[in-house]
């Protein structure tokens, strides 16, 4: 079988767009990637071995109609240069794991008469999802809470969120030496997604005394690329963060991270809650408060209300309730223990496997000559 896949913008739409191709790939499949030329996608997916085709896609500012247009524009162009490239490539199915270059290429295969499959990794479905529902044959979901945007796909089914293989492919001890960690010590790991979080940043640095003062106690701070000099300045002002606060501008050994770490600190967005219950993590969750439809929070509650994590509003992290909520994480193993087996209940480590097995079934059966 012959598939496209496509997606991009944040390492939310990524990862799991990346966790698809790779188990495609693995049971023999040929698949190829359309992407943005300046996204993330640019970089991760030739990383990974897949062709890469980029296409120019952009949203629009609902303050500001204009944009619309320009953004229609584009779209419209990409859907062209789309259909020329898939009438060429002749994949057997096309699937779409949202941000605005999966518009483009989901029309470009919905008038070849391509099968179109759809992942929503949110509660709260994305805008390029919903545009496409009723051109997809399939829409998979992470949340049966989504369902009601995809009522005009031809199939909904509830999968989960697909996780990706390599982040299971590491050991603690393996991946603390790698990463410079000790044996014996406690380690939170604190990331904002993949690009970053500057409150949270914020916060975390601002409750450095109390933090350090735990004793064995070593940071891991993915702080994104756009904030890690500043962060790295403040660090060094602390004599007492050196050789514990260990600094990552942006961490593509995310699997390594995760293996050396004890607790995590973390936006909730979906990808990052899959990986949470996947692995097992015990997590304070801090949703980011500008998301669409405040998606974050919505997937956040249902780790919440499993046990799995404990949550705090962005408004709380100038607060006592955010380093309170952090300490007690950090220094209580039962409640960690706890959580980590809550997360593993909650999530489905068969996602990646099962998408792929129903995109294969959606796929078009190739022609026997």
């Amino acid at each position: 079988m012959k598939a496209v896949i496509t997606g991009g913008g944040t390492a939310g739409h990524i990862n799991p767009a990346l966790a698809i191709a790779q188990e495609l790939r693995s049971l023999g499949h040929e698949v190829s990637y359309a992407g943005t030329p300046g996204g993330l996608e640019a970089r991760l997916v030739p990383q990974e071995g897949f062709p890469f085709t980029a296409f120019d896609a952009a949203g629009f500012n609902r303050r500001k109609p204009l944009t619309l247009l320009s953004s229609s524009a584009t779209i419209a162009a990409s859907a062209l240069r789309a259909r020329r490239w898939l009438a060429g490539l002749a994949p057997q199915v096309v699937v779409g794991f949202g941000g605005y270059v999966s518009i483009p290429v989901g029309l470009a295969a919905s008038w070849l008469r391509i099968p179109l499959v759809i992942h929503e990794q949110n509660a709260a479905s994305g805008m390029a999802n919903r545009f496409l529902a009723r051109r997809a044959r399939l829409a998979a979901l992470a949340y049966a809470s989504a369902a009601e945007d995809f009522r005009a796909a031809g199939r909904v089914e509830v999968v989960g969120n697909p996780v990706r293989a390599a982040l299971f492919a590491t050991g603690r001890a393996e991946a603390r030496e790698a990463l410079g960690l000790p044996a014996d010590a406690t380690v939170l790991l604190a990331f904002g997604g993949s690009l970053g979080a500057r409150h949270l940043n914020e916060a975390l640095v601002s409750h450095a005394a109390p933090l350090l003062s735990l004793r064995g106690l070593h940071i891991l701070h993915v702080t994104g690329t756009r904030d890690y000099g500043e962060v790295a300045a403040a660090i060094e002002r602390l004599p007492e963060a050196a050789g514990r606060w260990h600094l990552i501008g942006y961490c593509d050994r995310m699997g390594e991270a995760y293996a050396a770490a004890d607790a995590v600190l973390s936006r909730a967005g979906a990808t990052t809650l899959a990986e949470l219950s996947a692995l097992g993590m015990p997590a304070l969750l801090v949703p980011y408060p500008h998301a669409a439809a405040d998606e974050q929070a919505t997937n956040a509650r249902s780790l919440v209300e499993a046990g799995a994590a404990v949550m705090v509003a962005d408004s709380e992290l100038d607060t006592p309730a955010f380093i309170e909520q952090l300490m007690r994480l950090l220094t209580d193993e039962d409640a960690r223990a706890n959580m980590a087996q809550a997360a593993r209940s909650h999530g489905n480590p068969h996602a990646r496997e099962a998408l792929a097995r129903i995109i294969v079934e959606t796929a078009v059966p190739v022609p026997v000559v």
